[in-house]
């Protein structure tokens, strides 16, 4: 009973973060529960090989053109466009074919640099309050999870552009932490198999 108790317990250390040391998780300390935990017909690939395209892809089909705006655009443009699809922010791209990034609107640029300060939404342009490229903070689509996590927690960001040469996509931290909070009750869950013997 006690090396159950110590499993257990080793294994809460193992998937709670730690923010005051710097981490978020650490899925490596599960290496010695894997074989025991895993079904070998299990499809769950884990945290450390999650990457945000699995995310994109448990958020469906979206045409990119829902995820961004134009620099010359204004800013009550852009709101209205995110209010139409329910998003927080829109990827923010330069005129033109290519389409290339320029910056990132979110709602708090919104709340911060036009309601606060007493601006025209409808006469600003979305360049003007927007955070330009270089500070944007992006990621790929094989960016693994936590990695994608790291960022945004250390970087106080809530939204991301995912972008492989061009935009295809946005994620939200709220994104990161429901695949995260899923991932983790499946490992749980083979935890509660391994403990009623399910397995053996």
């Amino acid at each position: 009973m006690q090396g159950l108790s110590r499993a257990v317990a080793i294994f809460g250390h193992a998937v709670l973060p730690t923010y005051s040391k710097g981490r978020v998780l650490r899925p490596e300390r599960l290496s010695r529960f894997r074989c025991a935990l895993s079904n070998p017909t299990d499809v769950n690939k884990g945290l450390a090989s999650t990457t945000v395209a699995d995310i994109l892809k448990s958020k469906g089909d979206m045409d990119p053109s829902l995820l961004w705006c134009q620099t010359d655009d204004t800013v009550y443009e852009a709101v209205k466009h995110m209010t139409q699809n329910n998003v927080g922010s829109l990827a923010v791209v330069k005129p033109g074919v290519q389409k290339l990034i320029a910056g990132i609107i979110t709602e708090r640029d919104y709340l911060k640099k036009i309601i606060v300060q007493g601006r025209s939404s409808k006469t600003t342009q979305v360049g003007e309050i927007m955070t330009e490229e270089n500070r944007l903070i992006t990621v790929t689509s094989d960016t693994s999870i936590l990695q994608a996590m790291q960022l945004m927690i250390e970087n106080n960001i809530r939204h991301a552009p995912v972008i492989d040469g061009k935009i295809v996509g946005m994620i939200s931290i709220v994104d990161v932490i429901r695949v995260v909070m899923e991932q983790q009750h499946e490992e749980m869950r083979h935890l509660n198999d391994l403990i009623k013997g399910k397995y053996y």
